[in-house]
């Protein structure tokens, strides 16, 4: 099935769609190091980005009637720094909120779906009525706003036109809160996905159910073998992982740091021959509010900053409470990367462009789900045909 992506970062949501099957046409994305990472992989052959044509620049200037009818899915994750807890919250007045351009690109594409992630901060209560906003914009994106038109008038007619319903492009959209530790990434990530199918696919569709729980995490090291699996001496093994009691044991164990990490080799200045961008970090120092992730638990979610990298929540802490940064192949892992993924650039860069990606194995999920519901209403719809004829 062929797909777009805007926004594209680093590549995180770009891989986990193809791995689910999706063939990304067009990848737009502003940052050069993003790009130039995106181009490397594309170049040397890499397969889940192989032939992708890398658009540098705005996403606005894209030229989308180049591409040719029929787009099955737009994915992208709009720049998150106007909802981030670290940054202003400025929201629509935040010249970097690329909502109104997603809906755009959806308007000229009209994909049979779409899937689009930001930060947990959208939902916070100062955001209430920009979230519905979003919300009504991807479900009518033919609607667009006059010119001088404010966001709040323009979401009166939005409201307006989803109790009646008069254009012709209409999209079926439900958002969710995920943490993407409960789909086995080794990390506490919390991301809103708004997925939307358009009002002529029967999709039958429901977001993805978690596959992993903190209670059964917790369980593996109260009986004693995810210590054992992992050779931990008895004298570290004291640590518990928390769990809510509504939290499902029958899953499968939250993945923690020590399972993504844990095979790599200590990291060194000169690095490592066998594994990409795996170099040893210097500088990193602990302190109030910036502790590090501790090693026998999911990470604490890696940040890019909005002024810089925050070594902080890119540190690990070992059970001797000494903390170093990540690697850059570490971080890679924590997010899911693929080992034979190069991230392009400095610590810094690489960093910033791990710290906004979307986790490769919750996109594969989310992607999926959304492939297969596809592939069924096709289905469906063939099938109908063929008895109507």
């Amino acid at each position: 099935m062929r797909s777009v992506e805007l926004f594209a970062g680093g590549g995180g949501l770009t891989l986990g769609t193809h791995q689910a099957g999706f063939s990304t046409e067009v990848v737009a994305e502003w940052n050069r190091w993003c790009c130039d990472t995106l181009r490397e992989n594309r170049d040397v052959g890499y397969p889940l980005v192989k032939g992708i044509d890398v658009r540098e620049g705005d996403v606005r200037h894209v030229d989308w009637a180049q591409l040719p009818a029929g787009v099955d899915l737009v994915s992208g994750g709009p720049p998150c720094q106007p909802f981030s807890a670290g940054g202003k919250a400025n929201a629509a007045d935040d010249k970097r909120d690329m909502f109104p351009a997603t809906t755009e690109v959806i308007r000229r594409l009209r994909p049979r779906a779409f899937i689009i992630e930001n930060v947990r901060g959208l939902l916070r209560p100062g955001f209430s009525d920009y979230y519905s906003y979003i919300n009504l914009r991807l479900a009518h994106p033919e609607l667009v706003a006059a010119d001088g038109e404010s966001w709040g008038d323009h979401f009166d007619r939005l409201q307006s036109e989803h109790t009646s319903v008069h254009t012709d492009l209409n999209y079926k959209v439900l958002a969710t809160l995920v943490n993407a530790a409960d789909y086995g990434v080794p990390q506490q990530r919390w991301r809103v996905f708004f997925v939307g199918f358009r009002d002529d696919v029967d999709a039958e569709w429901h977001f993805p159910r978690p596959t992993h729980s903190a209670s059964a995490l917790r369980s593996t090291q109260e009986d004693g073998s995810y210590w054992e699996r992992h050779k931990v001496a008895k004298k570290h093994r004291g640590y518990r992982v928390r769990a809510a009691k509504d939290s499902d044991q029958t899953r499968e164990p939250w993945r923690t740091v020590r399972d993504a990490i844990g095979d790599l080799p200590e990291p060194t200045p000169a690095g490592s021959t066998e594994y990409l961008n795996h170099i040893y970090q210097p500088g990193a120092r602990s302190y109030k509010g910036h502790t590090g992730s501790y090693i026998d638990a999911p990470a604490k979610a890696l940040k890019a900053g909005v002024h810089g990298v925050p070594g902080g929540e890119n540190m690990l802490r070992d059970v001797d409470e000494s903390v170093r940064y990540f690697t850059v192949r570490e971080a890679a892992r924590l997010q899911t990367f693929p080992d034979g993924y190069r991230l392009h650039g400095p610590w810094t860069e690489a960093m910033r462009q791990l710290g906004n990606a979307v986790p490769v194995d919750l996109a594969a999920a989310v992607a999926h789900s959304v492939h297969d519901h596809l592939a069924a209403a096709t289905f469906r719809e063939t099938k109908a045909k063929r008895r109507a004829s």
